[in-house]
């Protein structure tokens, strides 16, 4: 089974925390997960109890590929219109204080945390096909942006289970997973005090100060972008000095366990292997370079996106001046003024130094993603803030 990065993990099965993929509508069926891959969620914030907090399991069931959420009683229910309650939204909330354990089933799914009341999901469409709309916490008009939350992301299936903790679309809650099977893994777990420090730098950093959405949480700067909070122009001097650079000399890049060459011809990026042309990439904006998208785009298809995800993090960890890539040494990363800050920032407070802190962090294995092929339980620790 290949590594189940962030970039792949969900892919088909979740529409990034907005609309989620849609089913067919059926009638509503439950599929019993008590035999399920057991979660618990330990509640050391010291701030609230865990009768205030709340945990929605939701995702795509891959042996169905109908979407839904697992009940407190460890069956996954698919999702229907009805779900909808008199206010328009789904309540798929189960509070902490009445969960000991919940088993997973094989889904590909996130698991969200909310503090004081549920988030609100929706269940939208009509016709052939429905499916589910999550809370998007950077968008002030969210009906759940109001509430602090964040979430992991996970895939199970008969292969083991493949899990992150994300800070690609924001950051609200310090959390961390161990994942228990063929071995004991824990990851990106944040220091003491962590929460306060990162919003602390965050508001200091300039152009990334108005990314700080009052105690609640931060929003990631291809986000911010989008709202009108981040420079749309902010890493446009950097990728116009790397063009400029690589008109002359010449890049060794190896992706995918593969060599290649790369070199600006005309107005491309273009990497080559033994003479032959084997991705070329036009210049990313720096919403292509904070979303990992666009002109940097990655498809699955063991050249183009490898090489693409190489790109994406030399940007955004600014060290793609360096001619032999990738850059293996973290303590290169981050050193330069137009660097992705909001990331920088949430890795200098892990205690492992990893997190997820845009879609191609797992570059060099910085990302905050663990998996097991003999899992036997998952545990989401909430820390101390």
């Amino acid at each position: 089974m290949p590594n189940l990065s962030r970039r792949n993990l969900l892919r088909g099965a979740i529409g990034g925390g907005v609309l989620g993929a849609v089913g067919l509508a059926t009638v509503p069926q439950m599929v019993h997960a008590a035999n399920g891959l057991p979660l618990t969620v330990v509640n050391n914030t010291g701030t609230y109890s865990s009768d205030q907090i709340f945990v929605h399991v939701v995702g795509t069931h891959l042996s169905t590929g109908k979407m839904g959420h697992i009940k407190a009683d460890g069956n996954f229910a698919e999702i229907a219109s009805s779900d909808n309650g008199s206010d328009g939204y789904a309540s798929y909330g189960i509070r902490l204080s009445e969960m000991k354990t919940l088993p997973l089933a094989t889904l590909s799914g996130r698991v969200y945390i909310s503090m004081g009341q549920q988030l609100k999901f929706r269940v939208v469409g009509t016709g052939s096909g429905i499916g589910l709309q999550y809370p998007a916490g950077w968008v002030s008009s969210d009906p759940s942006y109001g509430i602090l939350h964040d979430f992991m992301e996970f895939t199970n299936n008969d292969s083991g289970m493949y899990c992150n903790t994300t800070m690609v679309d924001m950051f609200g809650l310090p959390m961390y997973v161990t994942l228990k099977g063929a071995t004991t893994q824990s990851i990106a777990q944040y220091e003491d005090g962590a929460r306060s420090k990162i919003f602390a730098a965050m508001s200091k950093q300039s152009g990334f100060e108005k990314l700080v959405m009052d105690d609640l949480r931060i929003m990631a700067p291809g986000h911010g972008l989008e709202q009108g909070l981040f420079s749309s122009s902010y890493f446009d001097g950097n990728v116009n000095a790397r063009w400029s650079q690589y008109s002359s000399a010449t890049m060794n890049l190896t992706a995918n366990n593969q060599k290649y060459t790369g070199k600006i011809e005309g107005s491309n990026f273009v990497f080559r292997q033994n003479g032959t042309v084997k991705a070329t990439f036009a210049k990313p904006s720096t919403s292509d370079v904070l979303f990992c998208n666009g002109a940097l785009a990655a498809p699955n298809d063991g050249v183009g996106g490898p090489i693409a995800a190489v790109l994406a993090a030399g940007l955004n960890r600014g060290v793609l001046l360096k001619t032999t890539q990738p850059v293996t040494d973290p303590s290169q990363y981050y050193a330069g003024e137009r660097v992705n800050h909001y990331s920088r920032i949430i890795h200098e407070n892990t205690k492992d130094g990893k997190a997820y802190g845009f879609a191609f962090d797992d570059v060099c294995e910085q990302a905050s993603y663990i998996q097991d092929n003999a899992p036997t339980s998952v545990t989401l620790t909430l820390q101390a803030f």
